[in-house]
């Protein structure tokens, strides 16, 4: 939950940016990071978060290019940067083998877990489909503002498909492991009593 908690900023962005300038809608977008990240440091004492930091600079420089630009900026195009931005931070945080939700499944399992090599994996799967999300939505921002030709209802349905598998799987994919893990236990537990007999 934690981690859908993350996309807030994202969130008030896209309900904001419906009924204000959009200048003010990445401001206020940025605003809502910052608060989220002093909020885990401070008040909850959480580690810092590359994605947290990533979407703080991501809203606070996009709000300064469109205040640069006397807040003339296409929605669709600022939706494309903001998409897109959140991609190179997902794909960075891969890159650099701390897949983003790594940082934040280390916070609900013991030390031991956590340092497993397929942890890591895990996590990289994981953060993987919500790069693949993130890319099908700023694949589909870029049609919905450079070809008018394309019906819009396609693009939107395409960016809620791709969010909306990226949330189930981060539901299914966990649940899936913890059950092939239960299984190889009493498979090892059931061949340790036969061996004993």
């Amino acid at each position: 939950m934690q981690i859908l908690l993350a996309f807030a900023p994202f969130i008030a962005f896209a309900v904001l940016s419906r009924n204000v300038p959009v200048m003010l809608a990445l401001a206020a977008a940025a605003l809502v990071a910052i608060a989220q990240l002093l909020n885990d440091v401070v008040r909850h004492k959480r580690s810092i978060k590359i994605l947290e930091v990533g979407t703080a600079l991501l809203f606070g420089g996009l709000a300064l290019i469109a205040w640069s630009r006397g807040g003339a900026w296409g929605i669709a195009e600022v939706r494309f940067w903001v998409d897109g931005g959140l991609f190179l931070i997902v794909a960075f945080s891969m890159l650099i083998r701390q897949p983003f939700t790594l940082q934040y499944a280390r916070e609900r399992v013991s030390p031991e877990i956590a340092a497993k090599p397929q942890f890591l994996r895990f996590n990289q799967i994981l953060t993987g489909v919500w790069a693949l999300a993130f890319l099908i939505l700023t694949a589909a921002d870029h049609v919905m503002a450079h070809m008018p030709e394309v019906p819009l209802w396609i693009g939107i349905a395409v960016s809620v498909g791709a969010l909306a598998f990226a949330i189930w799987f981060t539901g299914w994919y966990p649940e899936r492991q913890r059950r092939l893990a239960a299984a190889a236990q009493t498979a090892q537990a059931t061949r340790g009593a036969n061996v004993g007999r």
